[in-house]
């Protein structure tokens, strides 16, 4: 069997968000979450890491136009210079948070893509902070 490859693609977006929970107080909330708590914005940065063997007949994994595609779709429509609190319905049960936000990330591009194409996504809310979300179990 051919060896696979790990094809990654950045991005990136700006969101703004507030994290809190529905069921606290806005005192609680800012115990619990600090400055975090009040409304805030991050340039975000995601790679999104695809692995697979290529294809005989092109060489290729998958077209780079549709990965580009894609998340131009799942994640830039709907997390661009958008509030994540109120823009999205991603959050209606949990806040905000970078982790929150890549496991939700994945869950859209996992859907998107073939079945068990998509391998990592990798959220940088700064330079020197990242979420990865992996997939745990090859198909």
């Amino acid at each position: 069997m051919p060896d696979p490859v790990r094809v990654t693609r950045a991005i990136e977006f700006s969101s703004s968000r507030r994290l809190g929970r529905k069921d606290l107080s806005d005192a609680e909330n800012r115990r619990l979450y600090g400055a975090k708590a009040g409304q805030h914005g991050h340039n975000y940065r995601l790679e999104v890491s695809l692995r697979g063997v290529p294809d005989a007949r092109t060489g290729m994994l998958v077209d780079l136009k549709d990965v580009k595609a894609v998340l131009e779709r799942e994640v830039m429509a709907r997390f661009d210079h958008r509030d994540l609190n109120r823009d999205t319905d991603c959050f209606e049960k949990v806040p905000p948070t970078t982790e929150q936000l890549a496991l939700a990330i994945f869950g859209l591009l996992d859907r998107a893509f073939a079945p068990g194409l998509l391998e990592r996504v990798r959220l940088y809310e700064g330079p020197d902070l990242w979420v990865d979300v992996e997939r745990e179990e090859r198909p």
